[in-house]
This record gives C-alpha cells, structure tokens and sequence, in this order.
C-alpha cells in the first residue's frame, strides 16, 4: 500500500477489541444525534450541525428513507426508542411524501407540505430499502409498504430488457427524462439485494447482478473509473455536467467514492449468489478489487492532504477536491469486507488509515455526528452538502466491517 497514514493506534485497527469499542460508541453516539429527525407532519426534516432540523430543506423522501432505514437497525439493536422513531419515518413515507393521485413518491415535500415535482428513481430505491428494514424491524404497515413499493418500482423503474433501472418521470408518470444514471442504480443494487435477504425473494438478488454485469463491463472498459452519466441508449455520457462539475447529485467525472461503494455492493452479490462456489466469485471479487484499488490510487492524498477527493476527470485527476464524509464511509466498509473476504492485510491496512483519518478530521467529537464535507485543506464547508443531513452512511460504516460481506446490512443485524 501507498500513502497511507504512518501509524494508527489499537483503536483504528480492524478487529481490535478496541476498535470495536470505538465503532459500538459511534454507533450509539450517531443514534442518540439524529433522534430528533421526526418532521411535524411526518417524515425526516434535514438535520443541522446540532442535531436540530433545518426547515429549509423541506422533508426529503431520501433523507426519511435513510433514517427509517437506520432506526429500524436501531430497533434490531435494542436501542431505547428506536421503534417510535420508525414509525415516525412511516408516517411520513405513507402520508404526505406519498403521491396518492398518481402513485409513488415525491422526491419531497416543503416545511408545509407542498409537493416537489418529478418522480425519481434514486428516492423509489430508498423507499424500497427502508421499507424492507422496517419489515425486519417489525413495525406496522411495513410489509404493505414494501409490496407498493416493489409494485411502482417493477412497473415504473425498472427496464426488464436493458436489466437496468430508468430514472426520473415527470409527477403524473407520463414522460420519461431521457437521462439515465448509475447513482440510482446503485442504490437499485442495494435495495434489491436488501429485499433478497429480508424477503428470500431471489428474484431481486438476479437483477441486482444483471445491473453489476453492466457495472463490471463499463469500469473495465474505462480503467476501472466507472462512468456516472448516460444517455437514453445508454452509451456513456462523459462530459455530463462539464460545466457544473460540483453537481450534488450529478457531478462531472469519475466518482471515486462510488468506485469504492460499488466494489462493497459486487463483492456482497458474488458472496450470497455463490456461497459454495468460490470460482464463479473470483470475477466478481477481482473486479470489486480493481474498483478499490482504482479509488484510492486517484483520490487518497491526491492533491497532497489526507483524504479522498471527490470526483476527478477520466485521467485520474482531481477535479472536485472537496472530501465527503459518506466517501470515508464507504471506504471504511469496503476495505473491511475485502479484507474479509481475500484475507489481504493490505485492506485491514486501508481500513486502519480511513478510520484514523475519519477519527482525526471526520467525527465531531464536540457536536457529534460526522462533518458531511471538508475542502481541500480538510477544513469543514457546506456548499454541497450544509449541516449533516442525515446518519445513513457513518452509521453503516460502524457495523458493516464487523457483519456477514455476504449478507445486507439489516439482515445481518437481525440475523446476529
């Protein structure tokens, strides 16, 4: 390994009792933050940097995802409330986010209620993820939300011919953007492998490995940069934002930190798809592997300051240098369930450099929870994402490196 930071201590190496300390305080810790999320009207507000919420922001249907999402966990943990906050999260998800006229869910509402336009593929997968937690969870009105979820997504989203997912309707569901995107599967491949698991329905761990196929293919045909952005026919559409190149939710460029989260995402689909047959998985881990190592060697300490930088160009060079905190998450994950799965030392060695640098410069350890994004000389900013809007990827990253790889992240807790 390269570049990485000289030494750590017991407390930032994977599977040290002392780390495990460190990652079940942070686990609680990010809990206790994020208990005030409830909106009066149902569904998750946007958190501030105090745990207090932000009105301007409206409720998100994503941000209400991610935090039922991770309540329901709290509940399978035991955590002191977690249940009501679930509930809360439902509320929301079967009120006023919910479309009742024509189906599905908004991407949002305003403070007071007023609907966002569009019908987004990336919020219907975080309401399939969500709901399949709460199943887990065993909270009411669950199971009915996850079937109308499945049920919207199958006849909305999903594209049985391409085994790709589409991504953005007009509100009514009657004109479909031509532009298709990777983010949104990605989060198609976590919501599908989530339900596999929660649900025995194999069905959905097929498609998620029709949509890595793809994935796998691409990145090996680019230099393992994975392209983001795509057109109708999805050809890949590489100057995509060249002119808003810090796009929250579309950057221009590669994404290092999804090179990192979709290596997690391949390695836990050949993991569960073949639990006997180690050959067929060699192609997939190999791959998951050139992704990680692809990431790290363009965006860690690129620019001569630790961290990940967040997007470079199709050369491997930085473009965005701003850090965000779900990267190092992502990071921290990945490098643990490599080093699970190949037995590499120098994946516990990456997970021991993310976790120093996440304790060093990520973690609030004064307001608590983590700083959303850190410009170049890691010094905290706001201009992408202001506050720390919700818990969903600190918190996973402080239980993943310790589950099944094989295994979805809620059904692991609720198997353990």
């Amino acid at each position: 390994m390269t570049d990485t930071i000289a030494e750590t201590t017991p407390r930032h190496r994977l599977g040290s009792q002392a780390n495990r300390i460190f990652m079940a305080s942070q686990t609680y810790g990010l809990l206790d933050f994020g208990r005030g999320f409830p909106a009066p009207i149902g569904g998750s507000g946007w958190l501030n940097d105090d745990g207090t919420l932000d009105p301007s922001h409206g409720i998100q249907t994503w941000i209400t995802c991610r935090m039922t999402h991770v309540y329901a966990i709290g509940a399978l943990l035991g955590y002191p409330g977690a249940a009501a906050l679930v509930d809360e999260g439902l509320r929301g998800l079967t009120g006023v986010l919910h479309d009742d006229e024509n189906g599905g869910w908004y991407p949002g509402v305003s403070w007071d209620g007023t609907p966002d336009p569009d019908k987004i593929c990336y919020t219907h997968a975080f309401v399939i993820l969500a709901a399949s937690s709460a199943l887990l969870a065993g909270r009411p009105g669950a199971r009915a939300l996850l079937d109308e979820a499945l049920d919207t997504f199958e006849r909305r989203f999903w594209d049985e011919g391409t085994g790709l997912a589409v991504d953005t309707w007009d509100t009514a569901f009657r004109t479909l953007d031509p532009y298709r995107g990777l983010n949104a599967n990605m989060h198609t491949t976590e919501a599908f492998l989530a339900v596999a698991d929660a649900t025995g329905d194999e069905r959905y761990r097929t498609r998620a490995g029709r949509i890595i196929d793809h994935v796998v293919a691409w990145a090996k045909a680019n230099g393992w940069r994975i392209p983001e952005h795509f057109h109708e026919d999805w050809t890949p559409d590489l100057e995509c934002n060249a002119d808003r190149k810090d796009d929250q939710f579309k950057p221009y460029g590669a994404t290092p930190g999804h090179g990192i989260e979709w290596a997690r995402l391949i390695t836990q689909w050949a993991m569960s798809t073949y639990p006997g047959n180690g050959a067929a998985r060699v192609p997939y881990v190999e791959a998951a592997e050139h992704l990680f190592s692809r990431a790290v060697e363009d965006a860690w300490n690129a620019d001569g300051a630790p961290g990940l930088v967040y997007t470079t160009d199709w050369e491997g060079r930085p473009v965005v240098h701003d850090r965000m905190h779900w990267t190092l998450a992502e990071a921290l994950n990945t490098s643990a369930t490599l080093h699970a799965v190949t037995g590499r030392d120098e994946y516990a060695d990456w997970y021991s450099t993310f976790c120093a640098y996440v304790d060093g410069t990520v973690i609030d350890h004064e307001g608590g929870s983590w700083f959303h994004q850190l410009d170049r000389n890691n010094k905290v900013v706001g201009s992408v994402w202001p506050g720390k809007s919700d818990l969903y990827h600190a918190f996973q990253s402080t239980l993943i490196p310790y589950l099944d790889p094989a295994v979805s992240v809620a059904s692991a807790v609720a198997r353990d």
